[in-house]
């Protein structure tokens, strides 16, 4: 060990033997938007052996308001995330191994990117692939950390298989029609205070402390002042089809995962969620309105445009993205407005 943990070796809980420990691990973040760049850049500052960032998406202007990983370069030269983080993380500490991966994370994604990984963490902005994490996690004895964050409020929870409930047992079901940062904003605050209950626990998990671990679901709006800490252990299912006493992990079946085709000489790419569901066509309209972006709607959809694509929404949950012929791009816009 060197000078550069010297102060975190201080700290009791870590000290040179936590330390060691951290420097053997290896970590994955799934996404590198706010709360990824957030995670990745303490995790590796702390002295994490070895990172994996897995991004499908690119640096963007909007990013920067809150993405700490990135410049103006990076917007301009629409660098992929992943790669942009890693650079900026190998000149921050050349001592960890960081490993960019340019991906959708899907099924067959995840089981590739788990192997010998340590620790999970979430940074993504849809539950598609929260889900899929939920039951790798599971399968695998993996721990994970949730973290969401919209607007001036986040909440985030540490999954540990065999001790606490997992994702599966908390929700019923995909959720679709959520507020989002594209639809409610987000401010950095907000994200910076998720971000630091993630990464405490990753480095309590890293380090083996296990007992120190919080336990509890947090929640937070930083700009009314409101905090919350609940229990809910007594939400472990025994018949939860993910960690009850007979799992199918069912987001790991292509069946339960959303649908992407693109539709025949129409330059439109139809999404459809694994359980069509009824969509609360007024809030999103509501809260698409107040970005200042023009809807349309009728009884049974809504639709609108974001540059060259006019998104459709129908009450059961499909969607139809005119005006594009590429399935991820087709999907970002999904994920950005309806979580």
């Amino acid at each position: 060990m060197n000078e550069r943990y010297s102060r975190q070796m201080l700290f009791p809980p870590i000290g040179k033997e936590g330390q060691k420990k951290l420097r053997e691990k290896h970590a994955l973040i799934v996404g590198a938007g706010a709360l990824g760049a957030a995670n990745a850049e303490t995790l590796t500052r702390a002295g994490v052996g070895k990172l994996t960032i897995a991004d499908r998406d690119y640096v963007e202007w909007s990013n920067l308001q809150r993405q700490q990983l990135y410049c103006e370069g990076d917007a301009v030269r629409k660098t992929p995330k992943a790669i942009a983080a890693a650079n900026r993380l190998k000149a921050i500490n050349s001592e960890v191994e960081v490993i960019a991966r340019i991906m959708d994370v899907g099924i067959q994604e995840i089981e590739e990117l788990i192997e010998g990984v340590d620790l999970i963490i979430d940074s993504t902005d849809n539950f598609d692939i929260r889900f899929l994490v939920n039951d790798i996690s599971q399968k695998h004895r993996i721990p994970w950390i949730y973290g969401g964050c919209v607007g001036s409020y986040g909440l985030s929870y540490t999954f540990l298989p065999g001790v606490s409930p997992c994702l599966n047992c908390l929700m019923d079901k995909l959720p679709l029609g959520g507020t989002t940062c594209d639809t409610a904003g987000v401010i950095q605050p907000a994200i910076q205070m998720v971000a630091a209950h993630q990464s405490a626990e990753a480095l309590k998990i890293l380090a083996e402390d296990f007992e120190s671990l919080r336990g509890t679901l947090v929640s937070f709006d930083v700009w009314k002042n409101h905090f919350s800490s609940v229990n809910v252990s007594s939400l472990k299912n025994p018949h939860c089809l993910t960690c009850g006493a007979n799992p199918v992990y069912p987001f790991l079946d292509y069946r339960n995962q959303t649908k992407t085709a693109l539709l025949c000489g129409r330059d439109t790419v139809q999404i459809r969620p694994s359980a069509l569901q009824d969509v609360d066509v007024a809030y999103l309209e509501k809260s698409l309105v107040s970005q200042g972006i023009n809807v349309e709607s009728n009884p049974y959809l809504l639709s609108f445009k974001i540059n060259q694509a006019r998104v459709v929404v129908f009450k059961d949950g499909r969607v139809l993205v005119h005006g594009v012929r590429d399935i991820l791009q087709a999907k970002n816009l999904y994920h950005r407005f309806l979580g």
